[in-house]
């Protein structure tokens, strides 16, 4: 019987389960943020949050400490040196798991684990309501500029419409009289071609 325990062997022996947390520590370490199912990023969360709070203090000691869990030098250097005073003012917490969905081939359920200090967005200081209140607002901004070229456009086509229409009298005026002159040369025309069809026939 296992009663209260409630240790998640992952579905592997213990030294397997040991090399995969301490790679998949590492790679967090190293980026910051890793891609994997809920299971293991709680139980990679429990594995390297002690390490970090262990890199809080830098030394001898504390780096080979440290280093007999990761076993990558690499990974050392980059808590000690990078993670380590950034998160020195944070009593715990150093992490945080945001859930994904779930795997297409297995409907596992997937997360994303990563440093709370090295994420952009949330350390700027930006509440998720102001940010989501900014964007409308750059939108906004450019709506009317939008506007105002239309309106710049609707003006020009306006202008263009006046201006012919101006222009329009104009023409209308000119040509009326000579409108009549051509309608006397039409009444006069029509009456040579009927006379010389007339004289055809005759002959």
């Amino acid at each position: 019987m296992r009663h209260n325990k409630k240790f998640n062997h992952l579905g592997r022996q213990a030294g397997h389960r040991r090399a995969m947390l301490s790679n998949m520590a590492s790679s967090l370490i190293m980026h910051k943020r890793i891609e994997t199912t809920v299971a293991k990023a709680k139980a990679v969360r429990m594995f390297v949050e002690p390490l970090v709070t262990k890199a809080k203090e830098d030394t001898t000691h504390s780096r080979r400490v440290v280093f007999s869990y990761l076993k990558q030098k690499e990974a050392v250097t980059e808590l000690f040196r990078t993670i380590a005073p950034k998160i020195a003012e944070r009593p715990g917490g150093y992490t945080r798991i945001l859930k994904t969905g779930f795997r297409l081939g297995d409907a596992a359920d997937m997360c994303i684990i990563e440093f709370v200090d090295f994420n952009e967005a949330y350390t700027l200081g930006i509440a998720p309501a102001a940010a989501s209140e900014a964007k409308p607002k750059t939108r906004r901004s450019r709506k009317p500029a939008a506007k105002k070229t239309d309106a710049v456009e609707e003006a020009t086509v306006v202008e263009g419409g006046e201006a012919k229409k101006a222009a329009a009298p104009k023409k209308a005026a000119a040509p009326k009289k000579p409108a009549a002159p051509k309608a006397a040369s039409a009444k006069v025309a029509a009456p040579k071609v009927a006379k010389k069809t007339n004289v055809g026939k005759k002959m």
